[in-house]
């Protein structure tokens, strides 16, 4: 049985991870909401803010734990600065590896226009490796719609404008945040990918 601890920006993510838990693997749940508040209120990740993260998944690190994933896309460079004795990890890492290995042109659709530079720049290298093609969006209204405490409408949203991307030719569409993978069992035709499933089995690949 292998532990992964989660460190969530929203406290919405512990369902969506259990759902996403693969069989063996026991997951640790820790919810520090305002990093992403504050990078929001500073309209984007600071040093301060990737500083704080970092030390944060660092405190997660403890015994018994195989691996620490943090599930948030905004906040992410703060694994780059996170030293710990077991792996630490970004779940969008594996998910901008998992849409970019056939190529093409690979959609990546936001919600929070914080969170489009960091996925920029996670899935730049892996594209780079596959030959793909990116196109960063943002889904409009669905943050607001999140905030306010509309799910569903947050997801529906989501799953038109990844239909709308695929209509358009993409050949994957990728959904940047962890809290937007309610959207795939909505969306008609191909599925786009979320990061859950994804960063789970690359968090117990490494542990």
């Amino acid at each position: 049985m292998k532990t992964i601890a989660c460190l969530h920006t929203a406290g919405s993510n512990v369902a969506v991870f259990d759902a996403a838990c693969p069989p063996g693997v026991t997951l640790r749940h820790t919810v520090n909401e305002a990093l992403l508040k504050d990078a929001e209120a500073a309209g984007g990740l600071t040093e301060a803010i990737a500083a704080r993260t970092a030390r944060a998944l660092e405190a997660l690190a403890g015994p018994g734990v195989d691996a620490v994933l943090l599930t948030c896309s905004t906040v992410g460079p703060g694994v780059a600065l996170a030293r710990a004795p077991v792996p630490v990890l970004r779940v969008d890492a594996a998910l901008a590896e998992a849409a970019t290995k056939g190529g093409g042109r690979v959609m990546v659709l936001c919600a929070v226009e914080t969170t489009m530079e960091p996925s920029r720049k996670v899935f730049e290298g892996p594209a780079a490796r596959h030959g793909a093609t990116l196109d960063v969006r943002l889904v409009p209204g669905a943050w607001a719609a999140f905030r306010g405490g509309d799910v569903a409408g947050y997801h529906r949203l989501v799953a038109e404008a990844a239909e709308a991307a695929f209509a358009e030719g993409a050949a994957e569409v990728a959904l940047a945040q962890a809290s937007m993978a309610g959207a795939v069992g909505m969306a008609r035709g191909r599925k786009p990918l979320a990061s859950p499933p994804a960063g789970l089995a690359a968090a117990l690949a490494s542990a």
